[in-house]
This record gives structure tokens, C-alpha cells and sequence, in this order.
């Protein structure tokens, strides 16, 4: 036990600013309150809190540690990058809505008149310290200061790949607003961000901002930063409204049934932005596949093709086993089997869901085939209940 404590120390030592800060005082009171926290912890929809994977450690260290698994995790050449100005951002979008991929699962989303930056990470690495953790596969489009005033930044939950900390101090000194859910305002805090420019919501909960509201609703995920993970942070999915426009971002989410009773409430979206990379049968529950996820945007949508998918949570960090350009080809697949509009922009890209969209498969030129694992269901449409073999282990 001593020498954890130490290792523990001596970790902390390196870079202590970037675990963030616990929850205390009257934010831990309120998160004491909330209807979601229960037995000390923030419990999921549908079920207690997922806090590691399932399966065999061993099993997944072979799998993920494994030659031939590496090389199909990485693409092959250089990313195609879109070479983003301000000039592209600067000019209102025609339609009054235009998205921005920038990597991952960060977006800039410019909503009547509003511009938003959904889990912005201009860092290196997702992770702690500077010498270790995932590397990004391609550069940021452009540089943090190259984007323009941002109104409001939006979290979804503190893990490093959606909380960074090069970034949250950077937007830091500029006046725009961050929502946050319910306990990530303390790492926030901690960084720089006054406690004025917070909008910390539970879920359910809204706040406005310019001319839009922000609304924090459930996700299947878990939190936290540090070696000791309290689970006192909340994760969720967004709702953003204008009063010509709606999005939905999705953060980090398993597949559950609350997606049909947020559609309901909140929908039907003029676009989504929904997490369909990182998955792995070692966590089933709290990441998606891109069958889950397309079932999650037709649940949104009140279970007709509508709307635009944007796939997020790939392309930019290796975090799972499953090939790199896997995500791409299985999203493909799917939404023309059920009809579904798509957007595949390179990172970087600017596109208006209401114009043409971005459609090329621009991964294919940096990455090995992907064999193809969707497999149709008897009955195209929302309905179905069939979902790629994982198989993550077999030939590609």
C-alpha cells in the first residue's frame, strides 16, 4: 500500500493541474440533491454506474497490444486535413446552421447566429501528462485563436479526451460562457474560468445563452480524471436550440431507450452529432457502434430517416481495439441501408445540414479495407434490432 501511495504521489507531482478539482462546498451539496446521484456515486439510466471495462484485462491487453491490431488502428498515410480559415467561419452560414468537425468529438456549431464549441481538445495527447496517453493521427484544422469569438463552450463530460486542459486554459481569458454538467464546474474553476461564466446543469436542467437554450439530458457513461475517481461529475448529451434550429450532441454514450423519450421532448433535429467510435465488446454498454448509433439518431428523430448524422468520436485518437476507418465504412453502410442522410466531412470542414453535404469516404485513401461486418436487416428502417459483428479479433 505504501508504494501505491507514493507511485500515486509521485504522479500527482508531475502534473497535478491536470486532474482537475473534487466537487466540495455548495456544489457537492447540489450534486447530493440531484435525483441521479444515489449511494454516493451519479448512477446511469437503466442501471448503476460502468466504472471499467467488462472482460477479461488480459484478454483486451492481448487483443489491443497485438501486431497486427496496431497496424489496422492507425492510418496509413496522412489525414486529409481541411485547410480551415476564419474566412471559411467568418461569413453566417446561408441557411442559419453550419457545423464544423474538428476531430473527435469537437464541433463548432454556428446556430442562428450563435456560434458553439461542443468538447473542444486542441491538446496533443488525451491525457494527464505530456509524455504519455493517446496522440492525435492528424493536426488540429486550425489554431484555437483562428477560430473567432466562441459564445459558449459545452462539455459533455471530464474525461481527457472531451475535458482538456491546454484548451479550457486558452479559452479561459475570453468572455464566452461554458455549460458543463452537474460537478465539472470545479475542474473549470480550478483552471481559470470564473464561477459567473458557469452554466452547470443537471439533467433535464436549461440555461440560455444569446438567443439559444441549452439543455443537459441523460447519456450511459462515467466520469472522472484523477487516480481516485469519486464519480461526483455527471455526464450527459446536449440539446441546443435556436429559434430556427436544433442539434443534438451526443458526448460518450451506450445505447439505451431514454435516446426516443429525449427525441420526443426535444425533436425532431435538423442535425445530430453522435458518438460512434471507440467501441469495443469489452464496454458494450457506454460506448456505441455505428448500427447502435444509428438506431440512437433514428430514435431522436422519432423513428423515421430525418435530419443529418454527424459521426464523432473517431479518426483523431486510437482508444479501442476496432480498425481505424472501421467507424466510416460501417456508418456508410448502414445509412444507405436505412436511408439516412450523412455527413462525412473531413476534419475540418465546414458544411450546412440544410446544403450539400459532405459525402466522400476520404479515409479510404489512408487505410487498409475494412471487411464489411454490417449486416442487413430483414426489414430496412428504424426497427431493426441487427448490429455489426464485432469480431475484433478476426480479419479485416
Amino acid at each position: 500500500m505504501a508504494g501505491i501511495r507514493h507511485l500515486s504521489a509521485g504522479l500527482s507531482a508531475l502534473q497535478p493541474e491536470a486532474f482537475g478539482a473534487d466537487p466540495s462546498g455548495e456544489r457537492m451539496a447540489r450534486i447530493r440533491r440531484s435525483p441521479h446521484f444515489k449511494d454516493g456515486v451519479f448512477q446511469n439510466p437503466g442501471g448503476p454506474s460502468r466504472t471499467r471495462p467488462s472482460g477479461s484485462p488480459v484478454d483486451f491487453a492481448k487483443l489491443y497490444f497485438d501486431k497486427e491490431s496496431r497496424v489496422r488502428r492507425a492510418p496509413h498515410g496522412t489525414v486529409p486535413v481541411h485547410p480551415t480559415t476564419l474566412a471559411d467561419i467568418a461569413r453566417p452560414p446561408a441557411t442559419g446552421l453550419r457545423l464544423t468537425w474538428m476531430g473527435h468529438s469537437g464541433v463548432l456549431a454556428e446556430i442562428d447566429g450563435t456560434r458553439v464549441l461542443f468538447d473542444p481538445v486542441w491538446g496533443e495527447r488525451c491525457s494527464p501528462f505530456a509524455f504519455a496517453g493517446p496522440r492525435r493521427l492528424h493536426p488540429v484544422p486550425l489554431p484555437l485563436t483562428a477560430l473567432g469569438p466562441v459564445d459558449v463552450v459545452v462539455i459533455s463530460h471530464d474525461h481527457y479526451d472531451h475535458l482538456d486542459l491546454p484548451t479550457i486554459k486558452a479559452l479561459a481569458g475570453t468572455d464566452t460562457v461554458f455549460a458543463v454538467p452537474l460537478g465539472v464546474g470545479a475542474h473549470l474553476e480550478r483552471w481559470g474560468v470564473s464561477a459567473d461564466r458557469l452554466r452547470e446543469l443537471d439533467w433535464h436542467e436549461s440555461a440560455r445563452v444569446g438567443g439559444l437554450t441549452l439543455t443537459a439530458t441523460p447519456a450511459r457513461h462515467f466520469c472522472g480524471r484523477g487516480l481516485r475517481n469519486t464519480q461526483h461529475t455527471l455526464w450527459a448529451s446536449w440539446v441546443v436550440s435556436g429559434e430556427e434550429h436544433r442539434v443534438y450532441h451526443s458526448g460518450d454514450t451506450g445505447y439505451f431507450e431514454g435516446f426516443r423519450d429525449i427525441g420526443a421532448e426535444h425533436g425532431p433535429f435538423d442535425a445530430t452529432m453522435i458518438q460512434l467510435g471507440a467501441y469495443s465488446e469489452f464496454w458494450t454498454d457506454i460506448h456505441m457502434t455505428p448500427a447502435e448509433a444509428l438506431r440512437a439518431h433514428l430514435d431522436l428523430q422519432g423513428g423515421v430517416p430525418a435530419g443529418v448524422l454527424l459521426p464523432i468520436h473517431w479518426a483523431t485518437f486510437n482508444l479501442a481495439p476496432h480498425p481505424w476507418a472501421e467507424p466510416g465504412e460501417w456508418t456508410k453502410d448502414a445509412a444507405e441501408e436505412a436511408g439516412q442522410a450523412v455527413a462525412f466531412p473531413r476534419p475540418g470542414e465546414p458544411f450546412e445540414p440544410g446544403g450539400k453535404l459532405p459525402a466522400d469516404a476520404w479515409w479510404r485513401a489512408v487505410s487498409t479495407p475494412v471487411r464489411r461486418h454490417w449486416q442487413p436487416s430483414a426489414e430496412p428502417g428504424p426497427a431493426a434490432e441487427t448490429r455489426p459483428d464485432l469480431d475484433l479479433a478476426g480479419d479485416r
